[in-house]
C-alpha cells in the first residue's frame, strides 16, 4: 500500500530552479515551511527565485550533467540542511528540436546528459542521504514525451523515456523501504523550455524558432504554480506516478488504448488547434 512522504517543514532540493516548474516548486515548498536548496546553471535566475523566498535558502550555480558537482553539492546540502531531506526533485531540463536523420550529436548528448544523467548523478548523490535517515522522497520529472515518441523530439523523448525506466526500476529496489521514487510527466507547461531550446526543425518541417516557440505558448495550458501544487500534493499523497494537466492524463490514456497509433490521433487533433 503507498504511503504518502511528509514534506512541509523539511528541507526540500529542487535542480532547475531558475524558472518555471522549478522555481514554482521551490517557492511553494517554501511557504510550506521547508527550508530549500536550489541549484541551476543560470546565476542570475537561481537569484531571483531565491530572493522570492523568505525562509532558509541554499543556492548553488551547477551543471547537473555534472557527476562530481552533484556529489559535493549533496555534502554541502547535508552540512546545511536544517532539518532532514523530505523530498529531492531532479527537475532540470532540456530540449532540441531537430530529425533524427539529421541531428547533430552535441545537441543529443547536450539534452541526454542533462535530462537523463542529471538525474542519475542527482539521485545517487542525495538516496544514500534518504537511506540513511530512513525516509524521503525522489521525485524525477519526465515528460509526457517520457509516455510517447514525437516527430524531431528525438533525443528528448529518449532522455524522458530513460528517466521513466530508470525511476521506476529503482521504486521497486526500494519497495522495502520507506523511501520513494517518483516520476512525474508534465504535459504542456508554460515555461521557457521550447523558448531556449536548440532548434534546427520543428515536426512540420518548419526551421523558425520562434513560431514553434509561439504555438507552444499558445498550446501549453498548465501554469509552473499549478504544476508545482500537483507535485506537491501528489507526493504527499503516496503517488508513484503524477500526470501534470488535463492533456498528460489525455495522452496518457492515449497511450494505452493505442500503443502504436497514436500519434496518427495527435496529428488529427493537432490539426485542429493549428487551424
Amino acid at each position: 500500500m503507498a504511503h504518502g512522504t511528509v514534506v512541509n517543514g523539511r528541507t526540500a532540493v529542487v535542480t532547475g530552479a531558475a524558472s518555471g516548474i522549478g522555481r514554482a516548486l521551490a517557492q511553494r515548498l517554501a511557504a510550506n515551511g521547508c527550508p530549500v536548496a536550489l541549484c541551476d546553471w543560470d546565476q542570475e535566475g537561481l537569484e531571483e527565485t531565491a530572493a522570492a523566498i523568505s525562509g532558509p535558502v541554499l543556492t548553488r550555480r551547477l551543471d547537473v550533467s555534472d557527476r562530481h558537482g552533484q556529489m559535493a553539492f549533496a555534502a554541502e546540502v547535508k552540512e546545511w540542511a536544517p532539518a532532514p531531506i523530505g523530498l529531492v526533485a531532479n527537475n532540470a531540463g532540456v530540449t532540441v528540436s531537430q530529425t533524427a536523420a539529421d541531428a547533430a550529436v552535441e545537441d543529443d548528448e547536450w539534452v541526454l546528459n542533462i535530462n537523463f544523467w542529471g538525474v542519475v548523478h542527482g539521485t545517487r548523490a542525495f538516496l544514500p542521504i534518504l537511506l540513511a535517515q530512513g525516509d524521503g522522497a525522489i521525485v524525477n520529472v519526465s515528460s509526457v514525451f517520457g509516455l510517447i515518441g514525437f516527430p524531431t523530439q528525438s533525443a528528448y523523448c529518449a532522455s524522458k523515456f530513460a528517466v521513466r525506466g530508470y525511476t521506476e526500476s529503482l521504486r521497486h529496489e526500494l519497495r522495502d523501504t520507506r523511501v520513494r521514487a517518483i516520476t512525474v510527466h508534465p504535459g504542456g507547461i508554460k515555461t521557457n523550455i521550447v523558448k531556449n531550446a536548440r532548434f534546427h526543425v520543428d515536426d512540420q518541417g518548419n526551421r523558425d524558432h520562434g513560431a514553434m516557440a509561439d504555438e507552444f505558448a499558445r498550446i501549453a495550458r498548465t501554469s509552473p504554480a499549478s504544476a508545482a501544487k500537483t507535485i506537491h500534493t501528489g507526493v504527499e499523497k503516496g503517488k508513484d506516478r503524477i500526470l501534470i494537466g488535463p492533456d498528460a492524463a489525455v495522452i496518457s490514456l492515449l497511450s494505452r488504448a493505442a500503443p502504436v497509433r497514436y500519434f496518427d490521433v495527435m496529428e488529427r487533433a493537432m490539426g485542429l488547434v493549428r487551424r
